[in-house]
């Protein structure tokens, strides 16, 4: 009988540890961006790195931080469906979310020039500097709630915890879209 019971309780301080482990990296997550990346979110497929010489029309090739050079296809046949947002310019920082296909080569899914990214960019209401390393810099003092940190993740952006798909991205536009609606900011000079 003694070994019975000392089973069940082997077993059940083998469930209390595995679900608290499993807490851990929800609370990592979640502190991520509470808004829309959560607990039951995927984890970070973006993968980071500089634009190759290599790329071209239709495809994207990428040195990664890993000094991995991986090629990516940019399909962009139907109208408005390039993946790309900032332009790729050899030598400029990417952020890329990609698939393999049946063929077993990868497609990007959305391409953000992080390059592109960084500036100045302003509103009728914010105005904001996002700079290297996730610092965005507010240029407006009385802001209530002003942008202090930024990163991709999945290839969305995340200021604060505010979490926003990049819909466009230029030399002097950037187009920010979430559940409240789509946010145009201008570069500022």
């Amino acid at each position: 009988m003694k070994r019975v019971n000392y089973l069940v309780i082997l077993f059940l301080v083998a469930i209390i540890l595995g679900s608290c482990s499993g807490n851990k990296n929800a609370k990592r997550v979640k502190d991520a961006d509470s808004s829309e990346v959560g607990k039951n979110a995927a984890p970070d497929s973006t993968v980071y790195g500089v634009c190759g010489d290599g790329t071209a029309m239709h495809t994207l090739q990428l040195v990664t931080d890993a000094s991995d050079t991986l090629t990516y296809l940019i399909l962009d046949e139907e109208p408005n469906a390039n993946p790309v947002v900032g332009g790729l310019l050899a030598g400029d920082r990417l952020a890329v979310v990609g698939y393999k296909n049946a063929d077993k080569e990868l497609v990007a899914n959305k391409v953000i020039n992080l390059t592109t990214l960084i500036g100045k960019w302003m509103s009728i209401d914010k105005n904001f500097e996002i700079q290297e390393g996730g610092v965005v810099k507010s240029n407006v003092k009385a802001e209530a709630n002003p942008w202090t940190s930024w990163k991709i993740y999945n290839c969305q952006l995340l200021l604060n915890k505010d979490t926003f798909d990049i819909d466009e991205l230029g030399a002097d536009s950037l187009y920010l879209e979430n559940k409240q609606g789509i946010f145009v900011y201008k570069r500022q000079k």
